[in-house]
């Protein structure tokens, strides 16, 4: 741990807007631009407090579910996927819809319903509640189980141990999805892997770079919403790499000044639906309390990006088909 004396910053690159939120929140000021408000979103858009304040700002209309939008009306369906009843129930109320599904869930929902053809029962590794999951289980409700934790394992039972496969959610703990997978490869030991990972690309970078500087850091300030499940596995990752305390926020605001007493090193990372202008508001607030050495720690350079959902595209020329 590095002491008082020297203030320093510790900026974890890569940090904050992964492809598939940048496409999403995209897709829904697109939206509003080519259609004019309001547009409704079911669910947030990403879960990030900022972003759909900002959205709400702009016209943009969030609903829970969508017996909520006006027959007929626009309707954009978030980074976390939905499940076919969802769909089917947008087509009823004569919906028109745009699909902001980050297309690496949308990979995890494929996995599902290929391995439900092939009438695997498929174990998904997740959080009871979150969106993905609802989303991923309704593609074959009838094969799939969720399992949490290691803990639960012990009370999965599956039809044909020779035929049971793992997904999971794409926002979780690298490590702590392992250990779960462990468990199960224990009780099953001809458990199938994904055909490619599921856990996404930005979350595991994110983890990364945590990793790396976290044992240098007497803090780590984790910028994002509490329902946002990368950020939330962030503080943890940080604890458990050696990070002296860390703490998740929304606003350089919510920075208690009594977690900064004796402080030499701070870490600052970001959650994948979190802006960058957040993150320069937290950088700033530290500088004015001294902090103002501030040093990037990169682990890698993210370049993937996501076309907008074909809604969204500008038709093409007859001549360009």
């Amino acid at each position: 741990m590095s002491g008082s004396s020297s203030k320093r910053v510790l900026l974890a690159k890569p940090r904050g807007y992964c492809a598939g939120v940048d496409r999403a929140v995209e897709a829904v000021e697109q939206a509003l631009e080519q259609h004019g408000a309001p547009v409704y979103v079911r669910k947030q858009i990403v879960h990030n407090v900022h972003v759909v304040e900002t959205l709400t700002e702009r016209g943009a209309v969030f609903v829970d579910e969508t017996d909520e939008v006006p027959q007929g009306a626009l309707v954009v369906f978030s980074a976390h996927g939905v499940s076919p009843e969802v769909r089917q129930q947008a087509k009823e109320r004569e919906l028109r819809t745009i699909d902001a599904t980050c297309p690496l869930v949308t990979k995890v929902h494929q996995e599902a319903k290929r391995f439900a053809r092939e009438d695997y029962d498929i174990l998904l590794v997740g959080h009871h509640g979150h969106e993905e999951v609802e989303g991923t289980a309704g593609e074959a409700p009838e094969h799939i189980q969720l399992v949490e934790t290691a803990a639960d394992v012990a009370g999965v039972t599956v039809r044909d141990p020779e035929k049971v496969v793992w997904l999971s959610q794409t926002t979780l703990s690298v490590d702590e999805t392992m250990q779960t997978v462990r468990a199960l490869r224990e009780r099953f030991p001809s458990l199938q892997n994904p055909p490619s990972d599921d856990i996404c690309y930005a979350t595991q970078n994110r983890q990364v770079a945590v990793k790396a500087m976290a044992p240098q850091c007497d803090l780590v300030l984790v910028v994002g919403s509490k329902n946002s499940s990368n950020s939330v596995r962030l503080v943890e990752v940080a604890l458990q790499a050696g990070a002296g305390a860390s703490y998740l926020i929304d606003y350089a605001r919510q920075i208690d000044e009594a977690w900064l007493d004796g402080v030499g090193t701070v870490g600052v990372t970001s959650g994948a639906s979190v802006p960058e202008l957040l993150v320069r508001g937290v950088v700033e607030h530290l500088a004015e309390r001294g902090w103002e050495s501030v040093e990037e720690v990169t682990t890698a350079e993210e370049t993937l990006t996501f076309s907008l959902p074909r809604e969204l595209r500008p038709a093409r020329s007859p001549a360009a088909r």
